[in-house]
């Protein structure tokens, strides 16, 4: 088996496995069997960037990280990465900023990780680099001759060609991706816009799965993430997450529980979110004091500007809603703003009579699937969500909505509230079997598997001639 090579912005925390997100798992998985590593960014600071390499072992996974200076930090990561990149790709080309030094810091950093990791890597592993952070990686390892199986998969969406033009040096970007053997994207709909970018903007062809570009042809696929479904399911029936349940119910006093967990993030739609079950409130006053809203949302990334915004908002709308609808023993919205861990979340999951997920867009959404499998098959809860989701192509006995419409919103919580057991219980199952056969060790090895066959066509190192657009 070839050594794998993962590369990307964080790594596999050591420590407390039970709090490892899908991902880490998954890949946590490969690593150990191939005695791999794993690259990226500590998340620490320094004061001059030296090159070194922080290597530990942690459960069999052997991680290898680098600290950043603040002005990397600055530059890549709270700008080009999450000040551009995240909120295009997002669809949001009005929060989008665009500055050169940004970009400037994104491919500084990005040749640091080429610099770095190029000594590290032996001549039969296979690399897999991981998202938005690190788009031209690939380019840049072959720039230092390496002529390993090069791999990279974007979690996030990839956004309609009219919107990734607005990007300065769009075409750049892209470029570099045709220096991957294989790229894949979360859904059919992501990839059939990086096609249409290669036709239109590159004058590239496509046929089948493989793009080409002048000399150049990679394999570009949709291939949906999935969570660790056996681990997930055990989770939800620990004694943390029975302990969770006790302690929801006797909370509820016997009230509808209807939850949403997401990270704080414009993308997710929570203040949509609350403006739709705000108008529940109002279009069905029969269930005042029968239903409570449990929005769990984590801060990140509060050194940006407009996620600071959204968490104001979002703490004025709630209490809004809360002062208006509140009575002495009811309180129609409980908004937190923390993480639990993944027992106890099965275990809020499992309590609940509606999960509501309405992300905005989402490359894929990983609380619809846990959401899901949390589920008791005798008394399962009902999915409502977003279609910008990635995972309502698979999903698809969900009741999606709109999440720009709160009428959308507020009918589908009524429906799910009144839906009978025997269609909750056939939507159910038609989605669990989804989650199960395609979970995150079906999404490995897919993609592992095409990237370590062989190469569409004979793709050489460096710089790919590219067809000139007229």
């Amino acid at each position: 088996m070839s050594r794998l090579i993962v590369i990307s912005n964080r790594v596999r925390q050591p420590g407390n496995s039970a709090a490892q997100g899908g991902l880490a798992v998954a890949l946590s998985a490969t690593l150990r069997e191939s005695r791999g590593i794993w690259m990226g960014w500590s998340g620490n600071m320094t004061e001059k960037f030296t090159g070194h390499i922080a290597f530990q072992e942690d459960e069999g996974v052997k991680t290898a990280t680098i600290d950043l200076e603040e002005q990397d930090i600055d530059e890549y990561y709270n700008g080009y990465a999450n000040r551009t990149l995240w909120p295009l790709f997002h669809y949001r080309i009005d929060l989008a900023e665009y500055d050169r030094t940004f970009e400037g810091g994104y491919n500084r950093v990005n040749e640091r990780f080429a610099d770095t990791a190029t000594p590290l890597i032996e001549r039969e592993d296979i690399v897999w680099i991981h998202d938005y952070h690190m788009i031209p990686l690939g380019q840049m390892l072959r720039d230092r001759g390496l002529e390993n199986r090069i791999g990279f998969f974007l979690h996030i969406p990839w956004p309609p060609t009219r919107l990734l033009v607005s990007l300065p040096h769009h075409r750049q970007l892209v470029e570099a991706m045709f220096a991957y053997d294989v790229v894949g994207f979360q859904t059919e709909e992501w990839l059939e816009s990086f096609r249409h970018y290669v036709e239109k903007e590159m004058g590239g062809t496509v046929e089948g799965d493989i793009c080409t570009v002048g000399e150049r042809s990679i394999r570009a696929i949709a291939c949906p993430i999935g969570i660790d479904f056996q681990d997930f399911v055990e989770a939800a029936q620990s004694p943390a997450a029975a302990q969770m349940r006790r302690q929801m119910r006797a909370s509820l006093q016997n009230r509808s529980l209807i939850v949403g967990v997401d990270r704080l993030d414009y993308s997710k739609g929570l203040e949509e979110r609350f403006a739709g079950y705000e108008r529940f409130l109002k279009d069905y006053p029969e269930y005042h004091r029968d239903v409570v809203l449990v929005q769990i949302a984590p801060p990140s990334r509060g050194e940006v500007k407009s996620y600071q915004e959204i968490r104001a908002k979002l703490d004025s709308y709630a209490g809004r809603v809360n002062g208006e609808y509140s009575d002495v023993d009811w309180t129609p919205i409980r908004y937190v703003n923390q993480g639990y861990p993944r027992d106890q979340l099965g275990g809020i999951y499992r309590t609940a009579r509606i999960g509501l997920v309405t992300p905005l867009r989402d490359g894929m959404n990983l609380v619809a699937k846990e959401f899901v499998a949390a589920q008791d098959p005798d008394d399962p809860g009902v999915l409502i969500l977003s279609r910008f989701a990635g995972a309502a192509l698979q999903l698809d006995r969900a009741l999606l909505v709109n999440p720009y419409s709160a009428e959308e919103i507020s009918d589908a919580i009524y429906r799910a509230l009144q839906m009978p057991l025997k269609e909750r219980q056939d939507r159910w199952r038609s989605m669990m079997d989804n989650v199960q056969k395609q979970d995150v060790a079906w999404w490995r090895e897919r993609f592992s598997a095409l990237l370590a066959g062989p190469s569409p066509s004979p793709n050489t190192a460096g710089t790919p001639e590219l067809v000139a657009v007229k």
